[in-house]
Formats: C-alpha cells, structure tokens, sequence
C-alpha cells in the first residue's frame, strides 16, 4: 500500500470511529508503529487530524470556535493540573506574575495560593475570585466582561496593564500552530494578550497538547516571541522539534 493511500484509509477510520489508535493502525495495516505516527504527523501538518498521545482525533474546525470556561474545565483535567505544577515551580517569591484567562491559568492560580509575597495581576475575574483570601496581592485589570472566558478586555484592561510590568506571564490559548502563532477566537482577548506580552519580562505559553495545530481567528504573538512551553507529552514531535529549534524552552508533564 502506499504512503497516500494508507493515510486516506486512516482519515477513513478515523471518520467512521471518532479516533484512531497507533498501536492498532500498525497491525491492522501489517506495518511498523514508526510509520503509522509518521502518517498521523503529516496528516497533523496539513490540519487533517487533532494528534494525541498514542493516536489521533478528528481535527477540530473553525477560528471563530470559543467554548465557554465551564465547557472547557471538562477537557483535559490531568494534563491542566499537572502543567499548572509545573509552571508554578518557574515563580518565586517577591515576583510579579501575570495570569491570562482561562482553565489552566486558574490551575496555576490554585497552586500560587501557597505563595506569601507574589504580587498577580489577572484580567480573569474567576482568577481573582479563585485568590480572594489567599496571602498574594491581586491587581484585577478592569475591562469589559467577556462572558465565555470570565476575561476582562477592552481599552481599560489594555491601559492598566501598560502601566505594570512583571517578571513572568503565563499565557493560555486556543489555537498554537508552530509555524504561524499563538492565537484566540477574539480580537480584544487577543490586544490585551499582547500587552501583557510587553509588559513581561518572561513569557511561557501554558497549554494542554490539543491546543497544537490548531488557529484561531487572531494571531496573539508569533512563537520566536515566547521564551518557554509547558505542555504534556501529548505535543506532536514535529512541533516539539520545531519549538527547539527556535530557542524555545519546552518542558512536557
């Protein structure tokens, strides 16, 4: 069989059962594993499959996709938990932290709980909420609400944050394709991220691994501006490659 005509087949299975294993892929097509997650790699490149350890998902469509924080607090609960750890051992105290919107920006802001003299500074009212009684200092931007992602966005949230500066920026997104970005389905989440990116001495994208191949209708940054990921194993190697091969530090949970 060739290259073309096994990966059609698998966009095939893929169709018909939901997702695709590569350890059954491999026998069901009398070939290697290696091969079988080389194919599911380059159906991953041309946006055709969602990668995942051990297999593949249909690839999720549409930019303009913005699930509800509630809708995305389902997804991937492990991974979050363990990628806001992670994250949590780059702060130290006496820092300044800022924190994006979103469920694994809240994980981190569950586990800086335990910090005494960290100063956040967060445009997510479910963050501020999630600190409230905490011993850290809190500075919630202002804004606009944006419903979806409890987010604070707008000209007010842009002008507080130009008026801060912090040590670290942990940014979660919706869409991280290593070739094009970081990106969001909304233009003024997308402004602020930006701004928070200028104001921060270090910038690390937190992300779970079904963030990766994936774009989102407004690009935030380019990936050359980050100077680390945390993510799961889940990362398609290609992109892991790609990432290291720009200087980015990439640490998988």
């Amino acid at each position: 069989m060739l290259n073309e005509e096994r990966r059609r087949a698998i966009l095939e299975i893929l169709n018909r059962n939901g997702r695709v294993l590569v350890t059954e892929m491999a026998h069901q097509f009398s070939t290697s594993q290696v091969t079988i997650r080389k194919d599911l790699e380059v159906l991953h490149a041309h946006g055709l499959v969602h990668r995942t350890h051990g297999g593949a998902l249909p690839s999720r469509e549409g930019a303009l996709e913005d699930p509800t924080l509630r809708e995305k607090e389902k997804l991937q609960r492990e991974e979050k938990v363990r990628i806001a750890a992670s994250a949590v051992r780059l702060v130290k105290e006496g820092q300044v932290v800022i924190l994006d919107s979103g469920t694994t920006t809240t994980c981190i802001a569950r586990a800086l709980r335990n910090f005494h003299k960290v100063t956040i500074i967060t445009n997510a009212v479910n963050i501020a909420a999630e600190l409230s009684g905490a011993p850290v200092e809190v500075i919630l931007t202002g804004g606009m609400l944006r419903k979806n992602s409890f987010s604070l966005v707008g000209p007010i949230a842009e002008e507080t944050l130009r008026r801060l500066n912090a040590d670290i920026l942990f940014l979660g997104v919706d869409g991280f394709d290593v070739h094009y970005g970081l990106s969001t389905p909304n233009l003024l989440e997308a402004k602020v991220n930006r701004v928070m990116v200028e104001v921060s001495k270090r910038t690390v994208a937190v992300c779970d691994s079904s963030k990766f191949g994936r774009r989102s209708l407004s690009l935030i940054i380019p990936p050359t501006a980050l100077q680390e990921v945390v993510t799961d194993r889940g990362i398609p190697k290609s992109d892991l490659r790609a990432l290291k091969k720009i200087g980015v530090e990439v640490t998988l949970v």
